[in-house]
């Protein structure tokens, strides 16, 4: 098996190998979003509370994206590294980032479910929450926290998996998941009349199944990288590096949250409830547009990863471009969509009227710059495939840090219309910021390349 996936990876035609790849990491990354979606689908079709709990639900989504992040440094961290060792034949420095990993998703899980538990209400009220939604908020996120062990090792493991070409063992990961979590939801919602408390709990058992899969494979007999008692002890120089090219992953999820924290405090001054309401929706259709770009670029990390750790640089230009094409196509494409009809995906998320025509207002506005993510998702992406963990940081800082959170607190001050210049900062950021990391890309990945990758 180990001599199959090497030679696919060194020598099958990219573009087939990305396609193999890249298909079930989409499928994934567009199942994953169920987990978040079809809860909130279903809280805001709940008689009389619907659009009130929906806030509060969204309001959640800083500490998510916290967690997530801390999952996703590891995963993207070490993933890319495991694939270029296993590129230079070191199999067992593999499984030995494979065992690191593991015991550090662990540990933070025991942390951060300590932390965000205790210091919840007291950050909920920060990020926005009203006396209404408050309690909506707090019940939903207590439970979530409780389970957060599930969802750290879910979103960190799972690159491993990907990173051997068992891409469509990873994407049934996510499908497993997402299935259990469809099936969960109106009965603990509606049947058993939990309400916001049983969206929560759907959405811990349903990761708990996943990871359970996940460690199953992991341990079994048909992984290339096995999960071993024995690689477990943490060593810093195995999982020290990990972390570092990790490093720009977390950063970009966990700007995110402190992005999500921004707009929903200037929505909430500006625009109140129904502000925030309409970011709620709009942060979960806008993951339409960069999950599935995520999935491409997983498709393509590790064969850019394996080929540049064996030394093979027209390949891995080959597996760019093909990536990169795909990412413009596939953002233009969402771009125009949800400049055209908005309100027939808004409606999926919430039948109340002024909810709808507030968030359709606001969507084209936010979103008018959404066809430039697929330049800064794969530049950006293949920076870490490449293992430039600093480059790789400083694009995605760029983006939130130095232009977007500046702007949705400066841009008020100089329009009319608060809410309008809250959400105009989000085009305009995006739009410098992928010019940017794509110049860099293009003008260093050749270097990049003759350079070559150092020995894991």
């Amino acid at each position: 098996m180990e001599k199959n996936i090497s030679q696919d990876m060194g020598s099958m035609n990219v573009k087939k190998l990305l396609v193999t790849l890249a298909i079930p990491a989409v499928v994934a990354q567009v199942i994953n979003l169920l987990y978040n979606i079809v809860d909130r689908i279903y809280i805001g079709h709940i008689e009389e509370i619907g659009a009130a709990a929906l806030t509060g639900v969204g309001l959640f989504a800083p500490i998510l994206m916290l967690i997530n992040a801390f999952a996703m440094m590891v995963g993207s961290g070490g993933a890319p590294r495991a694939s270029i060792a296993m590129g230079q034949g070191e199999k067992g420095e593999a499984e030995k980032i494979v065992g690191n990993s593991f015991t550090m998703l662990l540990f933070m899980a025991l942390v951060l479910t300590a932390v965000f538990y205790l210091a919840a209400p007291s950050l909920l009220r920060w990020f926005g929450a009203s006396e209404i939604t408050l309690p909506y908020a707090l019940e939903y996120s207590r439970i979530y926290i409780l389970g957060s062990v599930f969802v750290l090792l879910v979103m960190g493991m799972n690159p491993f998996i990907t990173a051997q070409g068992f891409a469509k063992i990873s994407m049934m990961t996510t499908m497993i998941g997402a299935l259990i979590n469809i099936v969960l939801d109106p009965i603990m919602i509606f049947v058993l009349g939990l309400g916001v408390r049983g969206a929560a709990i759907a959405t811990v058992a349903s990761q708990a199944v996943s990871c359970l899969w996940i460690l199953r494979f992991l341990t079994g007999s048909k992984t290339n990288l096995k999960l071993k008692a024995v690689n477990m002890r943490i060593q810093p120089r195995v999982i020290l590096p990990c972390l570092a090219l990790g490093v720009s992953t977390f950063v970009m999820l966990s700007t995110e949250s402190l992005l999500s924290i921004s707009f929903n405090s200037s929505l909430s001054r500006y625009g109140g409830d129904l502000a925030v309401g309409a970011m709620t929706v709009i942060t979960s259709v806008s993951q339409l547009a960069t999950m599935p770009l995520q999935g491409v670029c997983q498709g393509g990390q590790p064969i850019i990863s394996f080929n540049f750790g064996a030394g093979k640089p027209e390949r891995v230009k080959e597996a760019f471009f093909t990536q990169f094409t795909f990412c413009i196509c596939y953002a233009g494409a969402f771009w125009a969509f949800m400049m055209l009809c908005p309100q027939i995906i808004v409606r999926i998320f919430t039948p109340d009227a002024d909810l709808v025509n507030y968030t359709v207002w606001a969507i084209r506005i936010y979103m008018a710059g959404i066809f430039s993510t697929g330049f800064q998702l794969s530049c950006q992406q293949s920076f870490m495939a490449l293992g430039q963990a600093k480059i790789s940081l400083l694009m995605a800082c760029l983006r939130k840090l130095v232009l977007l959170i500046p702007l949705i607190f400066l841009l008020p001050l100089f329009l009319e219309n608060k809410v309008f210049a809250v959400l105009l900062a989000e085009p305009v950021s995006d739009i410098a910021a992928a010019s940017v990391t794509t110049f860099m890309f293009l003008h260093s990945f050749n270097r990049i390349l003759k350079q070559g990758a150092r020995k894991i």
